[in-house]
């Protein structure tokens, strides 16, 4: 999530923008349906150039329309590149999960990613993990495992293909927290987008004609540019929900909500692709869902410590 400066709160605004992370938590779906029905006929890498491209042109009047700055920084222009480089790999990760798994097992895989944030902040921000939040990502580690056993055995290997889109999701949530305080979110999101469409553009090229099947790019016909439309659609949609979601509410307020996401994720795999979760996978995703909230309330309890000094005795 991309933080933004702490407003000041009152019950409207926070209400504002708990309204507007479930407006993330139901869209954001919308995007892995229609990147799961392009892949019936598309190449991966095409759907991951088609989500940037997209997304770029849907960002551009907001950010002419708020009159925000285009300028940067050589050091800030790195920092979206390699912002960029993340959210692709995290998007192609996913995309090809969901091309062949169900669209909340692999949700609920990625689901790890605060276990990772936690892990990476403390070894390069120095953040401090407490035993307890230790021993919660361990235990949502061992969530994930339900779910990719299973997934294992009836996808092969390429189950463990979400636990990339957490890795790089999770590297890509450090960069924006660097970043955050350098450039206007909604400027942020458009750079990506043109930096991951300068990075994809490229690549494809080079593999067309190659007959590798997930790069080598086809003319979509009929109805696969609707599915490519709402790849970006949907992801420029679902960001600047949770975007401005966080110009209304702390983040402590709106990250338990964030696991509202699988159940839109599971509604719409079962009405579309009737895809429902087994029993372990179930068993998995409380596991993981528990474990996740229980750390954001420890930050929440370490935060409030901290801005709280105790009180002296006399």
């Amino acid at each position: 999530m991309t933080e933004l400066p702490a407003p000041s709160l009152n019950a409207d605004r926070v209400l504002t923008g708990v309204t507007l992370m479930l407006a993330f938590c139901v869209l954001a779906p919308l995007l892995d349906v229609s990147a799961k029905l392009a892949t019936a006929t598309l190449p991966v890498g095409q759907i991951v150039l088609a989500r940037f491209i997209v997304q770029a042109g849907l960002m551009l009047p907001f950010v002419a329309v708020l009159r925000l700055d285009w300028r940067m920084s050589r050091r800030t222009l790195g920092f979206v590149f390699a912002r960029a480089v993340c959210l692709m790999l995290a998007t192609y990760c996913f995309v090809a999960a969901v091309a062949v798994m169900p669209i909340a097992d692999a949700l609920a895989i990625v689901f790890v990613e605060p276990f990772i944030l936690l892990l990476l902040g403390s070894m390069l921000f120095g953040d401090e993990v407490g035993p307890r939040r230790i021993i919660a990502s361990t235990i949502g580690f061992l969530g994930a495992i339900l779910v990719i056993q299973p997934s294992i055995s009836a996808f092969g290997w390429v189950a463990l293909f979400p636990l990339g889109t957490a890795l790089t999701f999770a590297a890509y949530m450090l960069i924006t927290r660097a970043m955050s305080r350098a450039m206007h979110p909604v400027t942020m999101q458009l750079h990506t987008a043109l930096a991951g469409s300068a990075i994809c553009l490229p690549l494809m090229a080079v593999f067309d004609g190659s007959d590798i099947a997930e790069l080598d790019a086809i003319m979509p016909q009929g109805i696969e540019w609707l599915w490519l439309f709402g790849v970006g659609f949907w992801a420029a949609c679902s960001h600047m929900c949770i975007t401005y979601a966080l110009k209304f509410a702390p983040s402590a307020t709106l990250a338990p909500l964030h696991y509202a996401e699988l159940i839109s994720a599971v509604t719409l795999g079962y009405l579309i692709f009737d895809d429902f979760p087994n029993l372990m996978t179930w068993a998995g995703i409380f596991i993981i869902t528990g474990s996740g909230l229980y750390i954001i309330y420890r930050e929440h309890v370490t935060a409030r410590q901290t801005v709280t000094p105790p009180k002296q005795k006399r």
